[in-house]
Formats: C-alpha cells, sequence, structure tokens
C-alpha cells in the first residue's frame, strides 16, 4: 500500500495543490488544441483540395517553426521568466489554433503552421523549463505526471472533440470554444506560476559551463533523441504494421496506438514514484529494457501478442523523456531553460526524421526490419543511460 501511495505522489501532488496543478495543466492545454486541430486535417485537405504530399509538405513548416524557436527561447525565458513565457505561450497557440481553419490559402495555410510551430516549440520548452524550476525550488517530483496530463489532453481534444464534432456546424465554431476554454483556464491559473523566474546561475560557473558541462548534456541528448525517434515512428507506424505485418482487419488495426497511448498516460503518471524511489537514471535504464522486451513481442506479427507489446512499449517509453527533461533541468551549471532547450531539440528531430527514415527502412527491406532497428536504438539507449550519466549521476 505505501508503494502504491508512493508512486501517486505525484499525482495526488498536482490534484491537491493549485501550485503544482496549474503548470500541469499548462501541458494539457497544448495537446487539447492539438488533439482538437487534428481531428479537422480531413476538412482542412478537402477545403484545399490537397493530397497527401501536400499535407505533409504544409505540417513540414509545423515542425520548422518548432525548430526556429529553439534557440531564441533561453533568452526569452530569462529576460521575463518561465512563468510568464508559459502563460504567453499558451495563450497565443490558443489563439493561433484558429488561423488553420479560417485562411482563404495554400500559402496561407504554410505560414500560419510555421507561426503555430514557432509558438509550439517556445511553450514546450517554457513549460517544461518551469515544471524543472519548480522542482529544483521545491524539492518536490512531478515533472512525469505533468507528461502524463499532457497524453490526458491527448485524449480530451481528440476523444471528446469527436464526440462534440457533431454539434457544430461549423469546425471553427468547435475550435473557438475550445480556444475560449484554454484561455479562461489559463488566465485564472496562471496566477500561480506567472510570477516564478529562472533559478539563476552563478557567474563563477557561467564561464566553464558550456565546456565543461556539454558531456552530460550530449549524453541525455542523444538518449532524447533515440526515445523521440521512436515515439514520432510508432505514432505514425504502428497502424500500418498491424495492418500489412500482423494482418488485422482495419477495425482492430489502431489497437496497437490506443493501447501504447493508454499505457503511455499511466506510465506518466506512476513515473514520478518510481523515480523517486530507484532514480531518474535507473528510471531511464529500466525504460529502455522495458521497451525493447516490448519491440520482441510486436515483432511476433500475432495479433494479441503485438498490441501487448504496444502497450508494454507506451509503459517503457513513458518515464523516459521526463526523466531527461528532469537531469537537465537539474544541471546546477547551465540555465534551466538553455539546458531543456538543448536537449529538446535533439529530440524534436528525432521524432521528426523518425517516421521518415522507418518508411526508407521498411521500403528498402521490410516493416519488421524497421521495428527492429527501433529496438536497436534502445540498446544503444541503455548504454548511454548505464554508462555515460551513471558516473555523472
Amino acid at each position: 500500500m505505501k508503494k502504491h501511495i508512493l508512486q501517486m505522489k505525484s499525482l495526488n501532488l498536482i490534484l491537491s495543490d493549485a501550485r503544482y496543478f496549474s503548470p500541469s495543466w499548462v501541458f494539457a492545454c497544448v495537446n487539447i488544441l492539438t488533439g482538437t486541430w487534428i481531428l479537422y486535417l480531413p476538412f482542412i485537405k478537402q477545403k484545399f483540395d490537397l493530397n497527401d504530399g501536400q499535407i505533409g509538405f504544409a505540417l513540414f513548416f509545423t515542425a520548422l517553426g518548432l525548430l526556429i524557436s529553439i534557440p531564441f527561447v533561453p533568452y526569452i525565458n530569462k529576460k521575463i521568466g518561465v512563468g510568464r513565457s508559459t502563460k504567453i505561450g499558451v495563450i497565443a497557440l490558443a489563439i493561433l489554433f484558429n488561423l488553420p481553419l479560417l485562411v482563404p490559402t495554400y500559402v496561407s495555410l504554410c505560414v500560419c503552421l510555421l507561426i503555430m510551430g514557432v509558438f509550439s516549440g517556445f511553450t514546450d520548452i517554457s513549460m517544461n523549463a518551469l515544471v524543472a524550476t519548480i522542482e529544483k525550488k521545491e524539492n518536490q517530483n512531478f515533472m512525469s505526471a505533468a507528461h502524463g496530463f499532457f497524453s490526458l489532453g491527448g485524449f480530451i481534444g481528440a476523444g471528446v472533440g469527436s464526440l462534440l464534432m457533431s454539434q457544430f456546424s461549423n469546425p471553427s465554431f468547435h475550435m473557438l470554444g475550445i480556444s475560449v476554454f484554454i484561455i479562461l483556464t489559463t488566465i485564472v491559473l496562471a496566477k500561480n506560476y506567472e510570477n516564478i523566474k529562472n533559478i539563476p546561475v552563478q557567474e563563477s560557473i557561467k564561464k566553464v559551463s558550456v565546456f565543461r558541462y556539454l558531456k552530460p548534456l550530449l549524453v541525455l541528448s542523444i538518449i532524447a533523441f533515440i526515445i523521440m525517434f521512436n515515439e514520432g515512428a510508432v505514432e505514425h507506424w504502428s497502424t500500418l504494421f498491424l495492418f500489412d505485418v500482423v494482418q488485422a482487419s482495419e477495425s482492430k488495426a489502431g489497437l496497437g496506438f490506443i493501447i501504447f497511448s493508454l499505457t503511455m498516460t499511466i506510465g506518466r503518471f506512476l513515473g514520478d514514484g518510481v523515480s523517486y524511489k530507484i532514480g531518474a537514471i535507473k528510471t531511464i535504464v529500466f525504460g529502455s529494457i522495458v521497451a525493447f522486451i516490448a519491440y520482441m513481442l510486436i515483432i511476433t506479427a500475432n495479433l494479441y501478442v503485438s498490441v501487448l507489446g504496444f502497450g508494454l512499449l507506451g509503459f517503457g517509453l513513458s518515464v523516459i523523456i521526463p526523466e531527461i527533461y528532469r537531469l537537465a533541468g537539474k544541471t546546477k551549471e547551465i540555465d534551466t531553460s538553455l539546458a531543456i532547450s538543448f536537449v529538446s531539440g535533439f529530440g524534436f528531430v528525432g521524432f521528426l526524421i523518425g517516421p521518415v527514415l522507418l518508411g526508407v527502412i521498411s521500403n528498402w527491406s521490410t516493416l519488421t526490419s524497421s521495428y527492429l532497428f527501433l529496438a536497436a536504438l534502445l540498446v544503444i539507449s541503455f548504454f548511454l543511460a548505464f554508462f555515460g550519466l551513471k558516473r555523472k549521476g
């Protein structure tokens, strides 16, 4: 019973104290907006008469904007504080997510998505830096549970949004209603975090931090790249794997991603308790082992065993990225926003190229070979965490 209470401590902390619920709600807000917007991609495709290639090219601008933002976020966070940056970012996103449904041309759609990408990167880095700063100041662990709220937000946006779609004759009204809800809740809750600023870095350390402490950040960044490479690949290719390799019916082909998303959410709600008990580095190590075993189940190409594998994969991967951000945020010698932007930048690149490279490998060989490649990457993640981080830890 005590172990269960410990594992749920961070979730109880968030649900019982507005100081922790408010920044966690930001994570949910971002993915509620994203989940709702994704529902209307078919509408946008039909509106502009686009093929899949044109949709993919337009979405590329979101990724480009996100990458463009990364170098500038630490400076802005330092200038106005991580709390105020987070509040501005969420409100800006709530407004910007309405524009793709309103713009008249394909070119203006691409421009909107570029701007959305910039503010998505700004908000993502700011909110992670905010949680890392609060953790450091108050010696509390809730980064993983905050990421659990992100996963929960996606379910609310896409799941509940699917039920609400039929109630709106115009998609813009649905998106606007969600945006107003996000803005109002942000204005009410932001008072609990908007005055939080970065923890100052000692001047004597600043001069040597970039070179002396690049190695641990680089190791964290490579692990982030590998894990988000996996997340992006599974998000795009799990359904196709079950359909093409396992020969599942269309109605069952989506089971892999559904169970993956569910266990990802549960794993992140439990992750802080695990991290508190065994430490961040061991959590990354064991998460990599669990995810590797999951791939061995997936490639059996038996429907039920493969779906079980996707569920286990969600558990394994769920705890790793929050722990990487936690470790980056606790690097005393480097500004929190700078450390997280450096690590998340690598991660975002992995998330973007993962689905593409998996497709290339599948085209050159088989989709099963692609999944073996993902498993091999997790072996690298294991060794990096075990040997590259252990001494620093």
